[in-house]
């Protein structure tokens, strides 16, 4: 008896992110990854323990490659002493993602890190967005840090309204990620976070 066909997981990986770009999340199912990757439904599963596993992955790996270009874009800001350009460039970097990396910016934009927190989901897949979302945790905190000297819980909630929440409502949701009036709207309001220290919450 031959030896079990074994199967490269980036490349796995690669032919899942493919289908989610031509077919949509729900496009993406074991079927369908086994018919062009080759991989038999039980070395997927072995592989990802459950497709909320699968999608999980393929999610995290363009998320670590958007978290790396935003870092960069806020380092460059940083390196010219501008913190409030840092908070105002990580806040627009979907939308400059979106200029250099389409479809990267497309299959991040159709789920956000909690859809994947199921109970299906392996212990693996569950420490990988866990480390992501520490990583985004680090940048917010680096962001408070330059702009007010902070790391308490309200500096970095301001942060976060900036970087994660004003950029949900005002660029993920339209039709256009680049829209200019929205990346207008974005950068004034972003600035305006940037131009106060937030109150301190109580303790308690």
């Amino acid at each position: 008896m031959g030896r079990p066909r074994r199967h490269d997981l980036g490349q796995i990986l690669a032919h899942a992110r493919t289908l989610w770009l031509e077919r949509g999340i729900a496009g993406v199912t074991t079927r369908a990854l086994g018919g062009v990757s080759g991989a038999s439904n039980g070395a997927l599963y072995h592989a990802f323990g459950s497709r909320d596993g699968l999608l999980a992955r393929v999610w995290a790996r363009e998320a670590e490659d958007f978290l790396a270009f935003q870092r960069g874009r806020v380092a460059e800001a940083m390196d010219r002493g501008d913190p409030s350009a840092a908070l105002v460039a990580a806040a627009t970097a979907p939308a400059a993602y979106a200029q250099t990396n389409p479809e990267g910016a497309r299959l991040l934009l159709a789920a956000d890190l909690d859809d994947f927190l199921t109970p299906d989901l392996d212990d693996d897949a569950r420490a990988l967005l866990g480390l992501l979302r520490a990583d985004l945790g680090r940048l917010l905190t680096d962001l408070a840090v330059a702009l007010w000297g902070r790391r308490d819980r309200a500096a970095v909630t301001a942060v976060r309204f900036g970087v994660v929440n004003l950029p949900g409502s005002l660029l993920l949701r339209g039709a256009d990620v680049a829209d200019p009036l929205a990346l207008h709207v974005l950068e004034q309001a972003v600035r305006g976070i940037a131009s106060q220290p937030p109150p301190v919450r109580p303790v308690g």
